[in-house]
């Protein structure tokens, strides 16, 4: 093993502290899902155009296809498994998802949902065109937005108190 080429990596991933030897030319999302097991990040496009491999990093909405995994040390990574409770309820976003039939073939809703829970931490109230374009960096194989959207809104409005 090259020591060029192999780096540790010490991160926090769901609430846990973790070390991985990863190759330095190694995405974030390799890391997740081969060292970590972490299947809900997605390998779709592998070029940042579809989001299905969106993990929150530091507060922040990330494509984990293309960031290296070796920038990921020292940073606080949520991926979908993260956001379900000890006993595995769901949170209110992915309750949404199935309550508003926004999970079709399922492969893009991990990424979706990620962005979800990133855009409505800030408390705010958007627009559908505003809720629209925030999520645009996601492709839906199923043509579900639709669904998506009402997800989105019904989480966000609960969040925030309306109905």
């Amino acid at each position: 093993m090259s020591e060029k080429q192999y780096k540790l990596v010490t991160c926090k991933i769901n609430g846990k502290e973790r070390s991985a030897m990863v190759d330095v030319r190694a995405s974030l999302t390799d890391m997740l899902r081969n060292d970590y097991s972490l299947t809900s990040v997605k390998k779709g496009c592998e070029v940042g155009e579809c989001g299905a491999c969106a993990v929150i990093i530091d507060g922040e909405c990330y494509n984990s296809c293309i960031y290296l995994a070796i920038w990921a040390d020292g940073k606080e990574i949520e991926t979908l498994e993260g956001l379900t409770g000890e006993n595995g309820e769901l949170n209110d976003i992915q309750q949404a998802f199935v309550d508003e039939t926004a999970i079709q073939c399922g492969f893009c809703s991990p990424g979706f949902i990620m962005e979800a829970e990133s855009i409505l931490r800030t408390g705010e109230i958007y627009t559908d065109e505003e809720l629209r374009k925030l999520l645009s960096g996601h492709l839906c194989r199923c043509t579900g937005y639709d669904n998506i959207l009402r997800a989105v809104k019904k989480a966000m409005n609960e969040r925030n108190g309306k109905k």
